[in-house]
């Protein structure tokens, strides 16, 4: 189909869409915060002095935090090899925002991605005046690759992220996604079985790199150390218990898993990580409804001595760190909903990792750590107990752990990988 119907298509399609979600979104932003700022910067307002932005910067686009996360390791490698070189990074949500300014990269400029209007778009590009694109994952944006296309600004894909899912759904629709997706300058893709997909789409061969998963690369992956004030506030509900965290958690899994941490293993402390941490008070409610004694870490006092105790961590950016500190880590997002989340965080930092049946979105990587007796898995609690069990108490720990480990190794120098197809100069000695 012609590039011309497919534009067409697409942008009388976007402003419906576009005013049926805005007040869903809207409210997300009030909650999450940020608000005025998010809103501008995405319709394209920008308040900053102009005289202030760094022009010609190479120009990252990550919607979530997921994407974020992976953004900022190959940042990182990007920044320790070239450290003269300015970044800009465009992020969806607040919370992948403050993730990113947190991240304290030299160089960089945060900022909110555009709305795919042709006119936002346009006042992102002569604000910026980007030099390079890398989009993450799945970002694929008609308006900016059109746009970016006709001033000449080379477009990358980078850790190309196809679930079954989506692979589905692209072989589907090739035929409207080719205009497209052919305009990106090189694809780096997770596993070699999807470079045929990725042909179908219009990318020369030649321009399909299989480059590994950031997510899974051990060499751009440091755990964060223990935090003595993390270490205080674990202590005051009992030295000496196991800490399990759930790390991730959709609605309704917050119960299920307190529930069968507290079964499997009485003396344990279930460390609750909701997903998003504007659900505090549903996830409040719940807990208490169940009969649980909730301490929220946003507002933290000593918690009162109780039989059923549950710390909520309702803050951002911190998963990692309390990772650093459990025993245990039940992947959340695979229980109760679909696609789960990445379990390669806690076991780059050497933790047992049990998930649900829901792990769609990391199917190979949950599919070889099962194979291999990496990680456990359960669906609905007397499953979910025993895996705790088996995970804590008849299983040599560290046997898991090293084993989970030693699958991700393939991935080892993803982000290197990337910055050679990204950035192809010699490397600095």
């Amino acid at each position: 189909m012609k590039e011309s119907l497919v534009l067409l298509l697409y942008r009388s399609l976007l402003p419906l869409l576009f005013i049926f979600a805005f007040p869903g979104w809207i409210i997300k932003m009030v909650k999450r915060g940020g608000f005025k700022t998010a809103l501008n910067e995405r319709l394209g307002i920008y308040l900053a002095q102009i005289n202030n932005e760094p022009t010609g910067a190479v120009h990252f686009h990550a919607v979530s935090v997921g994407e974020t996360l992976v953004a900022l390791k190959l940042l990182r490698a990007w920044s320790n090899q070239f450290p003269e070189t300015e970044f800009v990074i465009a992020t969806g949500t607040s919370t992948a925002h403050d993730i990113a300014t947190d991240a304290k990269i030299p160089n960089l400029r945060v900022t909110y991605s555009p709305l795919d209007f042709a006119w936002t778009v346009k006042s992102y590009f002569k604000r910026f005046k980007p030099s390079k694109i890398v989009l993450i994952e799945g970002e694929i944006w008609p308006n900016l690759l059109r746009i970016a296309g006709k001033k000449q600004i080379p477009v990358h894909l980078a850790n190309a992220r196809v679930s079954p899912r989506s692979a589905k759904r692209f072989v589907k629709f090739a035929d409207l996604l080719r205009p497209f997706f052919s305009k990106l300058s090189s694809v780096c893709i997770q596993e070699k079985e999807h470079r045929q997909l990725w042909q179908l789409l219009g990318i020369a061969d030649e321009n399909i790199h299989l480059t590994g998963n950031i997510k899974f690369d051990p060499q751009s992956s440091e755990p964060p150390p223990l935090r003595p004030d993390f270490t205080e506030m674990l202590a005051t509900f009992g030295r000496g218990r196991p800490l399990i965290l759930a790390a991730s958690t959709f609605p309704g899994e917050e119960v299920l898993l307190a529930d069968a941490i507290e079964t499997a293993l009485p003396n344990a402390l279930p460390i609750i990580v909701p997903r998003h941490a504007e659900r505090r008070s549903e996830v409040l409610l719940a807990l208490r409804n169940a009969g649980f004694s909730v301490t929220l870490r946003s507002s933290f006092t000593s918690p009162a001595p109780s039989q059923r105790q549950v710390f909520v961590i309702d803050s951002t950016g911190e998963l990692a760190t309390w990772t650093s500190h459990a025993d245990l880590v039940i992947i959340g997002k695979s229980f109760l909903s679909t696609g789960g989340q990445n379990p390669a965080e806690a076991i780059l930092a050497r933790k047992p990792v049990i998930f649900g049946p829901h792990m769609e979105n990391f199917q190979p990587l949950a599919r070889d750590l099962l194979e291999a007796n990496a990680a456990l898995s359960g669906q609905g609690k007397c499953e979910i107990v025993t895996a705790i069990r088996d995970s804590l108490i008849h299983t040599d720990t560290l046997l898991l752990t090293d084993k989970a480990f030693q699958i991700l190794s393939s991935h080892k120098g993803a982000a290197i990988r990337h910055l050679r197809v990204l950035h192809p100069h010699p490397q600095p000695a």
